[in-house]
């Protein structure tokens, strides 16, 4: 079995290993033990912290000082560019710092303006009533999103390693909450936001070629689970392939923004403002009605956390994280402003209502012949969102499963990509099967409910550690009433659509979460582990291709 893993894995004729490895790898359930002829080291030898090579000043789990790593480039071609150069003879395995403030603005943008801003706004009149307080909640969205990712900026120049909330909860709370974090969003958060997005992608590619009736529903779900297998092939293959796909589809869909705000900016100039007026003519919603068209609203900023989930691979990440959180974040809201108002430009709220894609109608509407720029603009842009969703949600699992939270085969990457497969790989076979078995308006709402639990939690994380480590290096420091502020209207986003309109979803929602408890004390805190794991890891090992991150690289 040794000799076969070897033989399947090394990429040159001759192998490397380190002759310090002496200690045996105990603290995963199912990992390769003594592979080399003196065994990998699971603690001290590799000397890994936050995906990059320790020194004698590195702390716990990501706190480290930054180094910056450029893009490969040059004389290896394009080929080494996209790829990268894999670990050299006697490195650590690790996620390379390849993102700068470009890409972790478009990390952002591309990810926050995915579909909702072409899905959410009929939503959110039809809850609403009015267009005043649709367009008042729009802005409070994005208001309440810059607040939160600021205090996730401070949280994730704090600790640097990849993981984003499950990170601040062991470091606040322990490992039990950060466990039921990573249980929850590994298995609905991540699958489901990736699976809506890829329903709105199929939703709108299918329309351009259905004008007649409405697209098939099996044809649309062929076209989502298409598009998931693609972008699990991008990042699969490479970072730099995966961060170059979303910094081009970010720049396509702005150019889509522009082009509606264009459009709208024109038929105001026409005069076209008499839906605009009387804006708040109809009665005001119920306080639960408002919290669930909040649901519907933040859906459509959503993302702006997802920088934090890659922070191990943030070409110093104390100045880029906050600094493209306060240019992408309002760059966003300011767009969806725009949008908003090009809509009632060009469309009444009862056409809004009526229309299952605003976008494409909008389209017909202003562009003429060149209509089918609109459902290619969706396209691009809902691709784009969820290749950056499956960017991030890669990284939760490789973040949580290194801590054996999850399955050990999570928390690997590829020996020559660096790529976190196992954990792409899983997410997508979720999502995929939410696809087959989801409807877009359901699952928003359900992923709402759950994110802002968890939201809400950071921002409590937060205030909790500015008295548990009040004297810890914070390179950012947002304001406590920030943190404060969002966890108020956290509490009020979770319990007001209870109180408003009971329903057993909820429930069903709570009693999963709390699931987490139960197979928390067996396999984690007591470290249960079936012995058939261990067969398990080795065959996926030998099938990805994958080692884990704090073992010495075996090959040059």
């Amino acid at each position: 079995m040794r000799d076969t893993f070897v033989q399947i894995l090394k990429d040159k004729p001759e192998t490397s290993f380190n002759s310090d490895s002496s200690h045996n790898n105990e603290g995963q359930n199912g990992a390769v033990k003594d592979v080399s002829k003196n065994g990998w080291n699971n603690n001290h030898l590799s000397q890994i912290d936050s995906g990059m090579v320790k020194n004698s000043t590195t702390n716990y789990r990501g706190r480290s000082s930054e180094t910056s790593a450029s893009d490969p480039s040059g004389a290896r071609g394009m080929r080494n560019s996209m790829e990268g150069s894999g670990p050299k003879a006697n490195h650590a395995v690790e996620l390379k710092k390849r993102m700068g403030l470009f890409s972790g603005i478009a990390l952002i943008v591309g990810t926050m303006i995915g579909s909702g801003i072409f899905v959410s706004p009929s939503g959110l009149l039809v809850r609403t009533g009015s267009v005043g307080i649709s367009f008042i909640i729009w802005m409070a969205c994005g208001i309440l999103s810059l607040l939160g990712a600021l205090s996730y900026a401070e949280l994730g120049t704090m600790n640097t390693s990849s993981g984003a909330e499950w990170a601040y909860f062991m470091d606040a709370f322990g490992s039990a909450p950060a466990f039921i974090f990573s249980w929850v969003s590994t298995l609905v958060l991540k699958p489901s936001q990736m699976a809506i997005i890829c329903l709105s992608f199929a939703q709108y590619a299918v329309e351009a070629f259905v004008s007649e009736c409405d697209p098939p529903s099996v044809v649309v779900k062929m076209v989502a689970l298409l598009a998931i297998v693609c972008i699990l092939f991008v990042n699969c293959y490479s970072v730099n392939l995966g961060m170059a796909v979303q910094n081009v589809f970010a720049t396509a869909k702005m150019i889509a923004v522009l082009i509606v705000i264009c459009g709208g900016a024109w038929k105001l100039f026409q005069g076209n403002t008499q839906h605009l007026s009387n804006a708040f003519e109809n009665p005001s919603p119920s306080v639960g009605v408002i919290a669930t068209a909040f649901y519907t609203g933040l859906w459509a900023y959503d993302g702006w956390n997802n920088l934090n989930y890659v922070t191990e691979e943030i070409q110093n990440p104390s100045k880029n994280l906050p600094r493209s959180i306060m240019i992408a974040i309002p760059l966003v809201t300011l767009c969806y402003a725009l949008i908003n108002i090009s809509y009632l430009a060009a469309m009444s709220p009862d056409e809004m209502i009526g229309s299952e894609a605003v976008a494409v109608t909008f389209g017909n509407r202003i562009l003429g012949m060149f209509a089918w720029i609109m459902p290619l603009s969706v396209t691009i842009s809902t691709f784009g969102s969820a290749n950056g969703t499956l960017f991030a949600a890669g990284r939760l699992c490789f973040a949580a499963s290194r801590e054996g939270h999850l399955l050990d085969i999570l928390s690997y990457v590829h020996v020559r990509r660096l790529t976190p497969a196992p954990g792409l790989i899983f997410h997508s076979l979720i999502a995929g099967a939410m696809v087959l078995y989801g409807t877009i308006d359901s699952l928003i709402d359900f992923f709402s409910f759950t994110a802002w639990i968890f939201y809400g939690g950071s921002m409590l994380a937060l205030i909790v550690m500015r008295y548990t480590k009040p004297n810890y290096p914070r390179p950012y420091k947002v304001p406590i009433i920030i943190p404060i502020l969002v966890l108020v209207i956290s509490i009020y986003l979770v319990i007001a659509p209870i109180i408003d309109k009971p329903q057993i979803e909820y429930l069903y929602t709570i009693l999963f979460i709390l699931c987490g408890l139960v197979l928390y004390l067996p396999f984690v805190r007591w470290r249960m582990h079936p012995g058939f794991m261990n067969k398990v890891t080795i065959f996926f090992q030998m099938l990805f291709e994958v080692v884990p991150t704090n073992h010495m690289a075996m090959f040059d």
